[in-house]
């Protein structure tokens, strides 16, 4: 009998992890995929995906200071 892969679920925080340490730019993509054991084409996708979607972390609308 053949055993199944399965696929690997990751974790939102480490998703965000390895996509913000490819932001920085200190390391290749390759690098830190190796680093990390996951394919370098998930670190490119992971790290497209904070850069299309941080402007939501400003977008909460806050209503004028009251004290």
């Amino acid at each position: 009998m053949t055993e199944v892969k399965r696929r690997k679920v990751h974790s939102a925080e480490f998703k965000a992890k390895v996509a913000l340490e490819a932001l920085r730019g200190q390391l290749t993509v390759s690098e830190i995929a190796q680093l990390h054991s996951v394919h370098p084409v998930m670190v490119s996708q992971w790290k497209k995906e904070v850069l299309t979607h941080a402007y939501v972390l400003f977008e909460s609308k806050r209503g004028p200071k009251t004290n």
